[in-house]
């Protein structure tokens, strides 16, 4: 499949909600979760906030997991993945330090803000955005302004999911 660089994965409602009491879980379909799995098949570490492993399950990962977190407050579940590697470094030079150490195909899977943050930095070359019909959860995003520096490779529906794959311009 050749080198696919910096990829990060989102699901958000059709009104750009992120979460719904707290979690992205409310969000996600059993299509959605397949997609999931067969993206994570791609990369070579997994980079997320600590709000994101306070909130989402990630005791058990395929790859190592990096934890960008300033305070340090994981969860013991979390803590007890034998892939984590906790670090308190900003999140680009997360990601230099990640690519250095487990090679260039890193998945960031979030949370919002974290992804935003890469895609304001223009650090992000693909871009897998499940769009749920749900809407009225919390952190809300414009999809168009964090999507503007990307195009559509690929459209797919499933079900009630809309699947994209947006490549960097």
């Amino acid at each position: 499949m050749g080198t696919m660089g910096t990829m990060a994965n989102f699901v958000m409602g059709e009104d750009g909600s992120t979460s719904f009491g707290g979690t992205s879980n409310a969000l996600s379909t059993p299509a959605d979760r397949s997609r999931f799995h067969e993206i994570r098949s791609l990369a070579s570490a997994i980079l997320i906030g600590g709000a994101t492993a306070r909130t989402e399950p990630y005791q058990v990962t395929p790859v190592p997991l990096v934890i960008i977190s300033k305070s340090g407050e994981i969860p013991d579940q979390v803590r007890a993945n034998p892939q984590v590697h906790i670090w308190n470094l900003d999140p680009i030079a997360a990601l230099q330090r990640a690519q250095g150490e487990f090679g260039d195909n890193i998945l960031i899977e979030g949370g919002a803000n974290l992804l935003r943050e890469f895609l304001l930095a223009n650090a992000i070359d693909v871009l897998y955005l499940t769009i749920s019909k749900k809407s009225g959860g919390e952190s809300v995003y414009d999809l168009n302004s964090l999507t503007r520096n990307f195009t559509i490779e690929s459209s797919e529906k499933s079900g009630s999911d809309t699947f994209l794959k947006l490549i960097r311009n």
